[in-house]
């Protein structure tokens, strides 16, 4: 997957250094991946929930952090659309926000 906006994740890392290892490792994998639905990113994240068809949200830094994503599965490309505290992730619509 090409994922787009990576230089947040940057951002959120070095503000909340906590958060580093986790994200890293989601964009390593995700990266590599060729997923074609939510399904298969589920299936590389075990924490990881389908919200619909295009957006998937992932733990980060075991559950503290959120990640909100947007993928085009055909084009192969992950919008970063969250990232956040849990309880900020609470406060959002998870279906429609974009933050970035």
């Amino acid at each position: 997957m090409r994922v787009i906006a990576r230089n947040h994740l940057v951002a959120f890392w070095t503000n909340h250094p906590e958060t580093e290892a986790s994200l890293r490792h989601w964009y390593e994998v995700t990266a590599a991946a060729r997923w074609q639905s939510p399904l298969d990113a589920v299936n590389s994240f075990s924490k990881a929930k389908a919200l619909n068809g295009e957006r998937v949200r992932f733990e980060v830094a075991g559950g503290d952090y959120r990640l909100v994503v947007a993928f085009d599965w055909r084009r192969g490309i992950a919008f970063i659309k969250f990232i956040g505290t849990h309880a900020a992730y609470d406060r959002i619509d998870a279906l429609s926000v974009s933050l970035f």
